[in-house]
């Protein structure tokens, strides 16, 4: 984010505030610590369009031979990395605009882009989209707003509500799911989202300008370039969310966007600065001490929200599913592994197999399969549930008469039971 925002603004300090940002707000430091495919999505983006940008500006082939790889590397992470092309096709257009004679300076390294970018791409066309082409659809079709079956025969109004919802996360009211953001709060914090605003409504107005200069009077400005990218990149990174109706605002189907949020911002304090170097050296010195100061504060905030407020919250707990570590420790105190069963549903079986390889996979029960497995339960079982089922707890106790129940609770209040 700090090269990128370097090579478009040749600001030194727009692109370190950029990244510091990047680097201690609550959004990506969340993302960043879940290996969610997604998280490749920002990093993609980011490099592609650098080394475009930059390979405008040396000419050098090995600019944008590196943006191809990398950008067809995109392919190969999250699902809506897809839009990207759309991007592409924005930011042509814009060049064609600024650029005298931009095809006949730059076909050949607009070829070597696209091919070295198909290179990387290929194995997951070929072997995924052209050999399984089901694939292409994912489940997009179920969620989507142009599905008659979500939008109820009312496109316009779907089509608001998921726009407005998708926007209001960055300043309002933001992701609700725990694993995503510290809901009902804004995915930026207060301070970072006024600068937010303040950049992205500078960089439109400013995009609109130069586009009527270059239409109506034919002035050349390369700053349009620069604005287009970052509106057309906001736009197009949010379309996989606002064309979806689930879990509205999504802060993980717009992950495309981050880098695009952290630059705005990074706009509005630049402008801050600015400004207060136009005034007296006691005004400009106190000035940007404050500015200085918000920054930490934002970093300080940012990092105590992440590590000591949402981080001990039942609601994250619950949504990471910290159950499963809870099972996964006192298995592992048991002295007979062999006797040891497991009630869990098929999701927490996967991470509850991995945690506890020497507990034979039989062991591990679907809570509708308790009556076929018990027959084949030794005399003395200890059974693990994840959740309390009631059902489960007197049918094991009516076959083994010995069972007792015990609720095991840990600090933050994530409950489990064993049956021993």
């Amino acid at each position: 984010t700090y090269l990128l925002a370097r090579e478009l603004f040749q600001k030194e300090r727009l692109a370190v505030i950029a990244a510091f940002l990047t680097a201690v707000s609550f959004w990506p430091l969340n993302f960043s610590r879940i290996s969610f495919r997604a998280n490749m999505l920002p990093l993609i983006l980011v490099f592609s369009f650098y080394f475009i940008f930059r390979g405008l500006r040396t000419k050098k082939t090995t600019d944008f031979i590196i943006g191809g790889l990398i950008f067809g590397l995109g392919f190969h992470t999250y699902i809506s990395f897809r839009i990207a092309p759309l991007i592409l096709v924005a930011l042509l257009v814009s060049l064609l605009l600024t650029y005298r004679g931009f095809f006949r300076e730059y076909w050949k390294k607009m070829i070597i882009f696209a091919a070295a970018a198909a290179v990387s791409a290929f194995p997951m066309v070929y072997t995924f989209f052209y050999s399984h082409p089901e694939y292409l659809e994912s489940r997009s079709s179920s969620i989507s707003i142009l599905s008659p079956e979500v939008n109820q025969g009312n496109l316009p109004a779907t089509f608001a509500k998921s726009f407005g919802l998708s926007l209001v996360k960055y300043n309002f009211w933001g992701d609700q799911n725990w694993r995503h953001n510290f809901p009902p709060y804004p995915v930026l914090d207060t301070i970072a989202g006024i600068a937010f605003l303040f950049g992205f409504i500078s960089s439109f107005i400013l995009l609109f300008r130069y586009f009527f200069l270059r239409i109506f009077r034919g002035q050349r400005d390369l700053k349009l370039n620069v604005h287009l990218l970052l509106i057309g990149w906001f736009f197009a990174m949010l379309v996989p969310e606002f064309m979806t109706a689930e879990g509205l605002p999504h802060a993980l189907r717009s992950i495309g966007t981050l880098p695009v949020a952290f630059i705005f911002a990074a706009m509005g304090f630049e402008f801050a600065f600015a400004e207060s170097a136009r005034h007296g050296a006691a005004f400009k010195y106190a000035a940007q001490t404050l500015l200085v100061g918000i920054l930490i504060f934002i970093g300080i905030f940012n990092v105590a929200k992440y590590h000591f407020i949402w981080a001990n919250k039942i609601e994250t707990a619950r949504a990471f599913e910290k159950v499963l570590m809870n099972v996964s420790r006192e298995i592992k105190n048991e002295p007979e592994k062999n006797s040891v069963f497991v009630v869990a549903e098929t999701m927490q079986r996967v991470p509850l197999k991995l945690f506890n390889p020497d507990v034979p996979p039989e062991n591990f029960i679907y809570p509708r399969e308790i009556k076929e497995a018990a027959a084949f339960f030794p005399a003395h079982p200890v059974i693990y549930l994840t959740e309390r089922n009631d059902e489960a707890v007197s049918f094991f106790r009516s076959e083994f008469p010995g069972l007792e129940l015990e609720e095991k609770k840990d600090a933050i209040g994530i409950s489990h039971y064993v049956l021993k």
